[in-house]
């Protein structure tokens, strides 16, 4: 079903400064933009920074189109051409980690970092049934009011391409593409956060060349719709410069 236009999220999200954008968030699988907008806003950065949608992150996929994450990091890097982006850093929430991280791997030159809140990928997880039992684990660290958002997203993004770009993301390894990169990597996971436990990331900082890890406390794992205070204040010294490389917990 296709919604009104009045009730479609918009498919680009920018706060901060003017001039070039200096960070760019995609949201985690089946989420819009609107999730990453209110920790976006409060980084308080001097460059500009937005969220982009892309198919089955934010909006629907045309019936038959490849969902890997491959496949979508490409389309993250044509539409960083339309907005002129240049070197920028690279956020990524859930699923949409495995999007920037291939970005990152594709073009290497054009991606200064990686942010990535609560990665998915994990090899112990590829089973559907694993990730049903993870997701369920989680429940309780979330809040209900994000429910009507989650509906509002996932009704929007369509479960059809939902579940196709699923299937893809549960069978990619996070954690070889990350071995690959050489630009920093800042690993964030909320504190409840079962998607994304803590000796995944802890696996995902030993295939880094420059791993930083930090907790969100109080967050599971939809901690840019529910904590994104927290967030911003987690991430700015990294993306400022001054916890670049570096290997902090919160």
């Amino acid at each position: 079903m296709r919604l009104p236009a009045r009730l479609r999220p918009p498919d680009l999200v920018r706060t901060g400064g003017g001039g070039p954008l200096g960070c760019v968030a995609v949201p985690g699988l089946g989420l819009s933009v609107r999730g990453w907008e209110p920790t976006l806003a409060r980084l308080e950065l001097p460059q500009a920074a937005a969220a982009v949608a892309l198919p089955a992150y934010g909006v629907p996929a045309a019936w038959g189109s490849a969902l890997g994450p491959r496949d979508t990091a490409q389309r993250l890097l044509d539409r960083l051409d339309e907005l002129r982006a240049g070197r920028t850093v690279l956020l990524g929430h859930s699923a949409g980690c495995q999007v920037v991280a291939e970005a990152a791997r594709a073009a290497p030159d054009r991606v200064a970092a990686l942010v990535l809140v609560g990665p998915t990928g994990d090899p112990a997880a590829r089973p559907w049934a694993a990730l049903v039992r993870r997701w369920l684990r989680n429940l309780p660290g979330e809040t209900p009011r994000q429910v009507p958002v989650l509906l509002r997203d996932y009704t929007y993004s369509g479960m059809i391409s939902f579940a196709r770009a699923m299937d893809a993301a549960r069978r990619h390894r996070l954690d070889a593409t990350l071995a690959g990169l050489r630009c920093p990597v800042l690993l964030v996971r909320g504190a409840h956060d079962h998607i994304c436990p803590p000796a995944f990331l802890e696996r995902l900082a030993g295939r880094a060349a420059c791993p930083g890890l930090v907790t969100v406390p109080g967050a599971a794992h939809m901690a840019p719709l529910t904590h994104p205070q927290e967030l911003a204040a987690a991430v700015r010294p990294f993306l400022t410069g001054t916890g670049t490389g570096g290997r902090a917990t919160g």
